[in-house]
């Protein structure tokens, strides 16, 4: 899905690692939220809180999975899940943006 329908938009962005992760906030009709995020190229570490659904809307990323030791690549169109509370890695030498759905 290209587009996102019905939506409330936060006006203040989510920015992390000076700059260079930023997403903002999506509220959908039915109370659900998710983000939407440009990430420069570089290597962040994240922790999640809850579980999530990450797509990749654009570029690429290679993402270490929690209890994983090899980086697996998720290009354009693809998409890996999350546990709540654990912690991953993301790395990208282009400008990536991804949809962040909680679940």
């Amino acid at each position: 899905m290209s587009m996102l329908q019905q939506v409330s938009v936060a006006k203040k962005a989510n920015v992390y690692f000076n700059g260079k992760v930023i997403s903002r906030s999506v509220v959908l009709a039915d109370d659900s939220k998710q983000t939407l995020g440009v990430v420069l190229p570089g290597e962040y570490e994240f922790a999640t809180a809850q579980g999530e659904i990450m797509q990749v809307i654009s570029g690429e990323f290679e993402v270490l999975l929690p209890g994983q030791t090899e980086w697996a690549v998720y290009a354009t169109g693809t998409h890996f899940q999350l546990a709540p509370n654990v912690s991953f890695s993301i790395r990208t030498a282009q400008i990536s943006e991804y949809c962040c759905q909680y679940i």
